[in-house]
Parts: C-alpha cells; structure tokens; sequence
C-alpha cells in the first residue's frame, strides 16, 4: 500500500468510508479512490462502438445496477431509515470492491480535494519496517510544520485512539476528522526515547503536486503526486520549458491517480496525438486520446512502484505500450475500473463501478497492474537515472 496522507485516503469499499474518496488519489494524495472515476468532462474522449466479448474478461465483472440502489435507498428512507446506509449495503453486498457511498458533506471535500485543496494537518503517514504507523512527510507551512514535526516521528494515538492497530488509511481517516478547519486533534508522537501530546489545529491546505527539477547530469526531473486540476498542463509546460535535448525522468511513484482528463493531457506533452486508452462504460467501448504536438524525441523515463494507480497507471500504460518511454521500478499497484457518481434520494453520492481501463495495447490493469520495462524494487532512481543518460538524456 502506499503511505497515506490526510489530503485524501484511497482504499477498497469496505476500509473506514470517511477516509476515501473513490478513482485516485493518494500515496500522499491519497490511499483510496480519489479518482479513478470518470472525467466529469471528458475532452479528447471518443466512444468507439460496442465492446467485443464485454462480460467474458475477468475485470467485467456486471455493473451495479444504479436504479435497483436507488430504489433500495428511496424505500429505506419511505420506512424512516438511512437511505445512506441502505446504499452502503446495498454496494457491500453487489461486490463491487471501489464502490462507495458519500454523504454531501464527504463528496463535497472530493470535489475540493480535485481542484488540489483539503483540510488537514499536513502530514502523510506510513508503515515502518517495525509496522509501526509514522510521519513519512510533512507539508511545509502545514499545521504539523509549524509544530516542528518531522518525517521519522512515530504517530501512536490520534485523539487518544492508538493507531497500531489501525490501517494506515484509517489513521488518516482520524487526522483528517470531520473535514471542519479550525478543529483540534491531538497527536501522542514519538521520536527517539522523547515522547509527547501535541494539539493541532486543522487547516485548508493547498498542494503542490508538481515538482520540477533540474538533475546533476543536465537532465529534468518532473515529479507527479496526483492528478489534480491543471496538473496536466503544468507537466506539458515543464516539458516544453526543459532544455533542448534534456531527458526526462517522469516520476509517478506514490502517485494514485486523479482525473482522467490531466493523465491524458499530460500523455500529450509526450505524444503527438494518438490513443491513451480504451475503457468500457455498461459494454459500450470508449477511448481516450492524446492531443497532438507533443515532444517525441525527448528521452523519457518513468519511475513507478506499488503506489502508482488509477490515472497514473494509464499514462504508465500509453507510455510504455506506445514506446514512448522506458519504465522502470516495480509493478503498479493495479486500479484499472471506471467509477461514474449517482446521486441518491437522500441526497448522498454513490460512486459505483461501471467498467475498466485498458491499455492502448488492450491490457487490462485492474487487479494486475503494469510491470515495467526495467525491475528495480531497490535504487530505482539511481536505475532510472542510469537508463536515462544511456538513452542520451544526460550530459
């Protein structure tokens, strides 16, 4: 799994609901499903027909049926009971392992999380070799920053609540609270043999999940966390502002995924035109393409691992399939499925699983993932630094 963060969690139906939100987001942006889900838009999208053998492959498992739900939720709410928690069951028991059912209040830090805000205390967390959960990262101004936190920390209760016990994604769920700014929670961390209890303040946090950054050898360094609003943009810009010749090493380790819509935007900064990916929708096939003018010629490395999914795990795929890159690091964690929002009576979201994300060469990723070119579990980067300047994208 990869580490979790109270910007957002990802996680299978079924791991504490108020820490997810459903097709993305994690390792730092999330650990859960923030999106995997369809592009509320879907620019440079095509649907391309009816798909051959829908419901033979192993991922096409049939849909949920969105009007049964509804009807489930209507008739709990007709009898005086939570139309919410009818839905939950209802999804529980559909099998569907990414569905999930949101109140206004948790959909609406979804949408928020999207346009790269939310509310915490900026930190992510993670288990240690000693299974222990600790800060893996702190957000610089953040809540935890100013109260001289750091990376290495061992979290070991959240309100009082020891987290040992707990999933990394639902220790996140307690940082992260009600979603409220300005409410307290209060950390028993250690560090070395000092222990104590620090009371934060949650805030809105804005993220930064792109960094750029120029490399000893010449070569240019873009490091994605999530897929956010306008993160497509931002990596077509860096590709074009990066130095004639330059490589590129793409880093989407830890990244799990975002909008549709950005992965692909950012497949075109090194693509010109073509598929991304196909997915299916109810057994009707669609595909996603890559707008044209992108930089071909560029060296390009991606670095992935076992937190790379959802979005990042289709640019992987359009880049690897097309042979546009060489991919290097360990095999991506698998979160292949298309999740489309149905609003229930009671005004409550359910995000539900409609199809499956397939690679331009028509691999699946769902529950399989995409192993790289290159295997590194161990020095990746020093690996994907080593590719790179062989391909002439160093000094």
């Amino acid at each position: 799994m990869p580490d979790g963060t109270d910007l957002l969690c990802i996680r299978p139906r079924g791991v504490l609901r108020g820490a997810v939100l459903t097709l993305v987001f994690t390792g730092v942006l999330a650990t859960a499903a923030a999106t995997g889900s369809l592009p509320r838009q879907e620019p440079a999208v095509k649907r391309t027909g009816a798909s051959p053998g829908a419901g033979q492959r192993p991922e096409d498992r049939p849909p949920v049926d969105g009007a049964a739900l509804r009807r489930a939720a209507a008739a709990a709410m007709a009898d005086g009971k939570s139309g919410k928690k009818a839905a939950e069951e209802f999804v529980s028991r559909s099998g569907d392992r990414w569905g999930a059912v949101y109140d206004k209040r948790e959909y609406a830090e979804f949408e928020q999380a999207l346009d790269g805000t939310y509310t915490g205390v900026g930190l992510s967390a993670g288990r240690a070799g000693d299974d222990r959960v600790r800060v893996t990262r702190v957000q610089a101004g953040g809540p935890a920053a100013r109260a001289g936190l750091r990376a290495g920390d061992r979290l070991v209760s959240v309100d009082g609540r020891p987290v040992d016990g707990l999933s990394v994604s639902e220790a996140v769920a307690l940082l992260r609270g009600d979603g409220v700014p300005g409410s307290s929670v209060a950390l028993r961390v250690e560090r070395g043999r000092a222990a104590w209890t620090q009371t934060l303040r949650r805030a809105r946090l804005a993220t930064d999940p792109v960094t750029v950054r120029r490399l000893d050898d010449g070569a240019v360094l873009i490091r994605v966390e999530a897929f956010t609003k306008g993160v497509g943009t931002r990596v077509r810009d860096a590709v074009r502002d990066a130095p004639a010749g330059a490589g590129v090493l793409l880093d989407l380790r830890g990244n799990a995924g975002g909008l549709v819509a950005e992965a692909a935007t950012a497949a075109s900064a090194f693509l010109d035109g073509g598929l991304v990916a196909t997915y299916d929708v109810e057994g009707e096939e669609r595909a996603v393409y890559a707008e044209g003018g992108g930089d071909t010629e560029r060296p390009l490395v991606a670095l992935v691992d076992g937190g790379t999914m959802s979005a990042a795990e289709l640019l992987t795929g359009a880049l690897q399939d097309r042979g546009r890159a060489v991919t290097v690091g360990s095999r991506t964690f698998g979160k292949g499925s298309v999740q489309m929002p149905s609003t229930l009576p009671d005004g409550s979201v359910a995000e539900l699983t409609v199809g499956h994300y397939r690679t331009p060469a028509g691999h699946a990723v769902d529950g399989r993932g995409i192993t790289p070119d290159l295997t590194a579990a161990e020095r990746a980067e020093e690996r994907a630094r080593t590719v790179l300047s062989g391909l002439g994208g160093g000094s």
